[in-house]
C-alpha cells in the first residue's frame, strides 16, 4: 500500500516524498490522494439519512474558537433546486445528482449570544467574516472527504457566489449568514477525474515562504499537465489567440482576465459585515 500511495503522489505532483515506512492509516491516505472530481452521476437517490450523517461527520472538523461558524443546507425540493441551477447554467453537475448542498459561513449566532447578554459585539470588523468563511471551507473539505469514503462522488460549485444575494434569497439566509460554496454530489457514473497539482516544490516551503525558480517550476507544471491531461479547449480565444503551448499557467491567467464578483464585497457589507 506504500507504494500504492507513491505512486498516486506521483501522478498528482510529478513527485512523492521519500517515505520509507507506511505510516498508519496509509491505505486511507492513498485513498484520499487519489480523490477525483465526479461530475457526472448515476441516477440513484441517496438516503436522507446517510446525508444527514455526512454532514454530521463534516461538522465534526475543528472550529475556530469552537464557535462553530458553518450551516449546510441541503436542497432537495424541485422547485428550490430549480432556482438555484438557473443561476449557474455553466454547472450542469448541479442538477444532475439527487442533492444539492450549499455551505454557509454563519457569524449570526455568536452575534445573538451578544444582543442575547446585552452586551456590544466589539469584534465587528474583517476577522468575523474571515473565521466564519474558513470555518464552512473546512466544513466543506471534510466532507468532501467523507463522502469520498462511502463512494459518493462531489464536485464544489464556487459560481453561487456569483449570484450571492440571489442565492441569499432562495435560501432565506439571515444577516451574517452567507453562502460560500455549492456542492453538486451523487453516485458517480464513472471513474472521476484526477487534477495534476503545482509541485511540491511550490506549494510546500521549509520555515520560510520561497519563490525560488518559480517560472521555471510553473512552466515545468505546465509540460506536464500537457502531458497527462491537456485542456480541451482554450478560453477567450477572440481575445488572445490559440496558444500552442497552452497550459494551466495560461488557462489561469485568461480565466481571471475578466472581472467575477466585482460585487461581492457589497453583498458582504449588506449582510452586516465590516470590513475594516
Amino acid at each position: 500500500m506504500l507504494d500504492r500511495l507513491k505512486a498516486v503522489l506521483k501522478a498528482r505532483f510529478g513527485t512523492a516524498p521519500d517515505l520509507n515506512d507506511a505510516p498508519k492509516g496509509v491505505d486511507v491516505l492513498a485513498e484520499m490522494a487519489n480523490r477525483r472530481v465526479v461530475r457526472r452521476y448515476a441516477d440513484k437517490p441517496i438516503d436522507p439519512a446517510l446525508l444527514d450523517t455526512l454532514c454530521a461527520v463534516a461538522l465534526s472538523a475543528p472550529s475556530k474558537s469552537d464557535l462553530q461558524q458553518a450551516d449546510i443546507v441541503i436542497v432537495t425540493d424541485p422547485g428550490q433546486r430549480e432556482k438555484l441551477q438557473a443561476l449557474i447554467p455553466e454547472n450542469p453537475w448541479a442538477k444532475a445528482g439527487p442533492a444539492l448542498l450549499v455551505f454557509c459561513g454563519n457569524n449570526r449566532r455568536h452575534r445573538l449570544l451578544f444582543e442575547w447578554r446585552g452586551r456590544p459585539f466589539v469584534n465587528d470588523y474583517l476577522d468575523p467574516f474571515f473565521n466564519a468563511a474558513v470555518d464552512a471551507g473546512i466544513v466543506l473539505a471534510t466532507f468532501i472527504a467523507a463522502a469520498d469514503r462511502v463512494g459518493l462522488g462531489t464536485c464544489p460549485i464556487s459560481q453561487i457566489r456569483n449570484h450571492a444575494a440571489k442565492v441569499s434569497e432562495i435560501l432565506g439566509l439571515p444577516q451574517h449568514v452567507f453562502p460560500v460554496a455549492g456542492l453538486g454530489i451523487g453516485w458517480p457514473s464513472f471513474e472521476g477525474v484526477m487534477s495534476p497539482r503545482l509541485g511540491l516544490d511550490v506549494s510546500i516551503h521549509r520555515d520560510r515562504y520561497d519563490e525560488t525558480g518559480l517560472r521555471d517550476k510553473i512552466a515545468a507544471y505546465d509540460r506536464r499537465r500537457n502531458e497527462t491531461q491537456p485542456y480541451k479547449s482554450q478560453r477567450f480565444v477572440d481575445r488572445f489567440g490559440e496558444d500552442a503551448a497552452y497550459g494551466w499557467s495560461e488557462d489561469k491567467a485568461r480565466q481571471y482576465s475578466v472581472p467575477e464578483r466585482a460585487d461581492f464585497g457589497a453583498f458582504v457589507r449588506a449582510k452586516g459585515f465590516k470590513l475594516d
